[in-house]
């Protein structure tokens, strides 16, 4: 009897604390455009030092770590990380895609976020078309969110 109530039970609690969408931060440009290009979505480049940079931790925990960017991000966006950091150790592929971006976007501090709309060329070359950039905004997830939707909706 006691199992028979254990299952739908369960099934209760998932329901009510929601099933949490993973977001996939991907770390390959090439790739994250191509998934941007499909899905018809821009890509949000995260330029972060993660394991030093204490605004990003903040932006993390504030914004990126919340159900409702989760959900904004899910339906919105692809996301691009783009990671500096000083003692985590970092594929040499990475790093020199990371610091290319970096000087693409003149990135000079952290944390930085940049809307991008990327575009294949007909040589099979990607052009990432600006939309705006932001950082740490005060006020938690709905007030970056705000400010990531006047980027993306333009």
């Amino acid at each position: 009897m006691k199992r028979k109530l254990l299952v739908p039970l369960l099934i209760i609690l998932a329901c009510a604390f929601g099933f949490t969408q993973e977001v996939t931060w991907h770390t390959d440009m090439k790739k994250a455009s191509e998934i941007a290009i499909q899905e018809r979505k821009p890509v949000l480049m995260f330029f972060t030092g993660s394991d030093w940079c204490g605004w990003c931790k903040r932006l993390q925990k504030e914004v990126f770590q919340t159900q409702d960017f989760e959900r904004w991000a899910n339906n919105n966006v692809v996301l691009m990380e783009l990671d500096f950091p000083r003692r985590t150790p970092q594929d040499q592929s990475v790093k020199v895609q990371n610091y290319q971006l970096q000087q693409i976007f003149k990135v000079s501090g952290y944390p930085t976020v940049f809307f991008v709309n990327p575009e294949k060329k007909s040589d099979g070359r990607m052009n990432l078309n600006s939309l705006g950039r932001t950082g740490y905004v005060r006020g938690g997830a709905q007030e970056w969110l705000a400010v990531a939707n006047n980027f993306i909706k333009k």
